[in-house]
């Protein structure tokens, strides 16, 4: 679960890390009140959407005076901002968070993760802040500073020391970026987080430390130990068929292309999306209906996946491991009679009671098109896609 800024900074303030002075606006008058209130010389106006990048998209923005802080809230607010990972629809801006101005002398970036090869947290640093990350790891790879973290002891101080000398901290400040980055490990730990940024993470001239920017992601395995974690999300940031599916346990992601995907398992549904592609034609979503898919599930599944609007064919790759795929393809028959599917379903079967699964889509009378294997099954898909009906 993704939360904006503004919250990610309360969440972290409670565990010591440092952050500026804010003030959440949801209007222009408010904006002004705030800038006002602040009383800095300069305040920063920011929009508040779930996606990086908010600056280079004109959402992030100086203001010098409260009455300017009025004009650009009231330019920013509604606005449909797009970024690198907004996509081109962008999201419209309904928030802002109005925030002091500090006197910048550096710029760093914090992050904190899993990384699934060693299977422990990992602590990264790297000079190279206020930058996009992924192009700072892609070009620049050996700017970014590693530190793997024990979880039998959690971050060490000498480890923190390590990286804040290795960033080109001050020595006089080492220990104030030591405790800084102990703060933030533990605030990530506690919080059950997937995800904490600080991008960037500030050295102002007065000699203080402070987190610019906040992205806060909660692991949502680990929810039901913090509920009140609940009602920071904000829906409106989200894709309203993941809405959908996160109610049937469902993990869906929404795409661009006009094939639907219904697999059982991440990495099948991945390879289904991969080989789709592979034959020229374009995945309109990542669905895993999950190991123990039922009859109702799949059902609801297919409702998901129709829609949107641009599916114009569906594939149904299943194979049977946990699930039994003449279920599964009780539900697909199911789902096509109830739901009066008229697109061209694809189904490749696999694995426990295939013959059975195969028998149910073969008498069903609904005429679903059957394939041997992936190849097969992503180039009718495919085609399937691209007749004209």
């Amino acid at each position: 679960m993704k939360i904006h800024e503004y919250q990610g900074k309360a969440l972290l303030k409670e565990y010591g890390v440092p952050v500026p002075r804010s003030i959440v606006a949801r209007t222009a008058e408010e904006a002004e009140a705030a800038a006002k209130e602040l009383g800095t010389d300069v305040v920063v106006v920011k929009a508040q959407i779930h996606a990086g990048g908010r600056g280079k998209g004109g959402g992030v923005k100086l203001a010098k005076s409260p009455e300017e802080a009025k004009r650009i809230a009231s330019e920013m607010l509604g606005m449909m901002l797009v970024t690198h990972q907004t996509g081109p629809e962008g999201r419209e801006v309904k928030t802002l968070l109005i925030e002091e101005g500090l006197p910048i002398d550096k710029e760093f970036y914090l992050g904190i993760t899993l990384d699934r090869v060693t299977g422990r947290n990992t602590f990264m640093a790297s000079s190279a802040g206020g930058m996009d990350i992924e192009k700072v790891a892609e070009e620049t790879p050996e700017l970014i500073l590693k530190e793997t973290i024990d979880p039998s002891v959690g971050l060490r101080p000498f480890q923190a020391r390590k990286l804040a000398f290795g960033l080109g901290i001050p020595g006089h400040l080492i220990n104030q970026a030591a405790k800084f980055m102990l703060s933030l490990y533990d605030a990530y730990e506690k919080m059950d987080a997937s995800l904490v940024e600080i991008n960037p993470f500030l050295l102002t001239k007065d000699d203080r430390l402070i987190a610019l920017d906040a992205k806060v992601n909660f692991d949502d395995n680990a929810m039901f130990r913090h509920k009140e974690y609940a009602e920071l999300r904000d829906l409106n940031e989200e894709e309203p068929l993941e809405i959908e599916a996160s109610k049937y346990d469902l993990n869906y992601i929404k795409l661009d292309g006009n094939i639907g995907c219904m697999v059982n398992g991440a990495g099948l549904a991945m390879a289904t999306m991969d080989i789709i592609k592979l034959h020229g034609g374009e995945p309109a979503n990542f669905l895993d209906v999950g190991g123990g898919a039922s009859q109702e599930r799949v059902e609801q599944a297919f409702r998901i996946l129709l829609s949107d609007t641009n599916v114009k064919a569906v594939l149904v790759n299943i194979f049977g491991g946990i699930v039994r795929t003449d279920m599964v393809a009780n539900g697909v028959v199911a789902a096509v009679k109830n739901l009066g599917v008229s697109i061209p379903i694809v189904a490749r079967l696999e694995g426990t009671n295939v013959e059975e699964g195969r028998r149910v889509l073969a008498e069903s009378g609904i005429g679903i098109i059957t394939a041997e294997g992936m190849t097969d099954a992503a180039e009718k898909a495919v085609a399937a896609a691209n007749a004209k009906f």
